[in-house]
């Protein structure tokens, strides 16, 4: 610990104290920004507000050792710039203990999982986090490491947990160590929630559907019975639904916190004023009184999750794309153009929102308006580019449904169709421009993209003036297997294909 540095023991003054927890009750996998960003804050005002210090997060990284190292030198504690259009604040946060790699500390990892004082396990690993295969299904290739560790623990008589001090094999995916975990806690019975906090649809049945492939994977037969049974009895995997954007941290807001609190923070974190979280009230055991800290807990949180996917994300898919074609490098310059702006609105208005049951509670117009406000605010500094990432799975999701039921109401939704256009063409610019597609499926995208190819054009992109090129590859691109939704008419992908001037101009 030094003076200059942030530490539990070491707390600047003229701000309000973090919490101090007295036990480690949730495990959380993926100690990303985001996490730091919004659970781990409602987490520490839920403490604040109820006094209950038992909420202690273990955080358990990824890819790297990148965040523990930023984290355990200050005993957990970091701090979050809430940045606003006009105004700003600085928050410490204290619910995070302790922050641990996997590779060097799954041991650690699993013992915590399986300890009686741990009632929650939370998730935040992205989609691609989750191993599976275009189907759906586990990948169990991917997680084969850690099925391997588990099974052969348990022919060996083992403690679920791993093995003898120091020959516990490390984790290679998430899902795996979570099984593992799980394995290890099925010993003692103490029930459990596992609550995912990752964008994807029914989000809590596809993690469980997931966790009990691999343990069907790894433990096929009777061996298995134990961890089933578990599974069946003591376990609950509700779905959730967060919303907060979390740019990445700048060189110079750190700059901007040190002055602040006059002591470097090396974990701290950005996060825009706006914050949502929405739970399914389906617990095993214990929870943390979240709602006291603002979010929702409720019987359904399908509703939500709907209006955020085809309202909040599809819109920003939109402005990505349509916003880097058209030269702006992020959201907010993308939102703030007047054409797309107006196309924006059009998706939002036009297109999504009338395909939409209003939750209790949300006004979605008002929903919509402060969409497009938060979009327009410069510090969450989201680039159009990494929006943009990952196409072939977020359009089913994003526009797949807002095109299927405007489609069955007699509606052509002029938005989705402006916005597929630019996607196409976003794959087809990167792709002849050698700038490539970060896109699970960026494979296919770019041979269909060559196979399709129309010679011609100054630029290298083919006959744009005329744009056969861009409708020839538009027009294969959206016969990719998946991305619209089943029974989509060949008249739409017309409508689309009209909307390519508007895009390539």
């Amino acid at each position: 610990m030094t003076e200059d540095r942030l530490h539990r023991d070491h707390l600047p003054g003229g701000i309000d104290a973090p919490v101090m927890p007295t036990a480690v009750g949730i495990v959380h996998l993926g100690i990303g920004a985001f996490h730091r960003a919004h659970q781990a804050v409602y987490t520490e005002r839920a403490a604040i507000a109820t006094g209950d210090t038992t909420w202690g997060i273990l955080g358990v990284t990824q890819r790297s050792a990148t965040v523990r190292d930023q984290l355990r030198p200050q005993g957990g504690v970091y701090s979050v710039l809430t940045a606003g259009e006009q105004e700003s604040s600085v928050e410490l946060i204290g619910s995070v203990v302790d922050v641990a790699y996997p590779a060097e500390e799954t041991e650690r990892v699993l013992a915590a999982l399986a300890a009686p004082t741990t009632h929650v396990v939370t998730l935040t690993i992205t989609e691609k986090g989750y191993a599976r295969r275009p189907d759906g299904s586990l990948d169990t290739e991917a997680v084969a490491g850690d099925l391997a560790a588990l099974a052969a623990v348990v022919a060996a008589g083992g403690a679920a947990a791993g093995g003898s001090e120091g020959a516990v094999r490390p984790a290679a995916s998430a899902i795996g160590l979570l099984v593992r975990g799980l394995a290890a806690r099925a010993a003692s019975g103490a029930p459990i929630t596992v609550l995912t906090c990752d964008n994807m649809v029914d989000n809590g049945r596809v993690l469980e559907r997931l966790v009990r492939e691999a343990a069907d994977a790894a433990l096929p037969g009777p061996e298995g019975d134990t961890l089933r049974a578990f599974l069946d009895a003591s376990v609950t995997f509700p779905c959730s639904m967060v919303d907060r954007i979390v740019p990445a941290t700048t060189p110079e807001q750190r700059d901007q916190v040190e002055r602040t609190l006059g002591v470097r923070d090396e974990g701290l974190v950005v996060g825009e004023p706006f914050a949502q979280w929405v739970i399914e009230d389906r617990f095993a055991g214990p929870r943390p009184a979240w709602e006291a800290a603002g979010a929702t807990l409720t019987k359904d949180v399908a509703p939500f999750e709907q209006a955020k996917l085809r309202l909040l994300n599809g819109t920003h898919s939109l402005v990505a794309y349509s916003g880097w074609l058209a030269g702006h490098s992020t959201i907010a310059g993308g939102v703030t153009d007047p054409v797309i702006a107006e196309r924006a609105r059009q998706y939002l208005f036009e297109d999504a929102l009338p395909t939409l049951t209003a939750p209790e509670g949300l006004d979605l117009q008002q929903y919509g308006e402060q969409i497009l406000s938060r979009f327009a605010n410069p510090h969450t500094g989201h680039t159009t580019a990494q929006v943009a990432m990952d196409g072939t799975q977020k359009i089913p999701f994003r526009w797949g449904g807002v095109l299927a039921d405007s489609l069955a109401a007699g509606r052509e939704p002029h938005g989705v169709a402006f916005g597929l256009a630019a996607w196409a063409e976003f794959v087809r610019r990167r792709t002849h421009s050698g700038e490539g597609i970060d896109d699970p499926r960026a494979a296919e995208l770019e041979a269909l993209v060559g196979a399709a190819e129309v010679p011609g054009g100054s630029d290298g992109l083919g006959d744009v003036a005329g744009l056969a090129g861009a409708e020839e590859d538009l027009r294969v691109l959206l016969a990719l297997p998946g991305l619209l939704p089943p029974g989509t008419p060949e008249s739409y992908v017309d409508t689309v294909a009209a909307e390519l001037e508007a895009v390539v101009g």
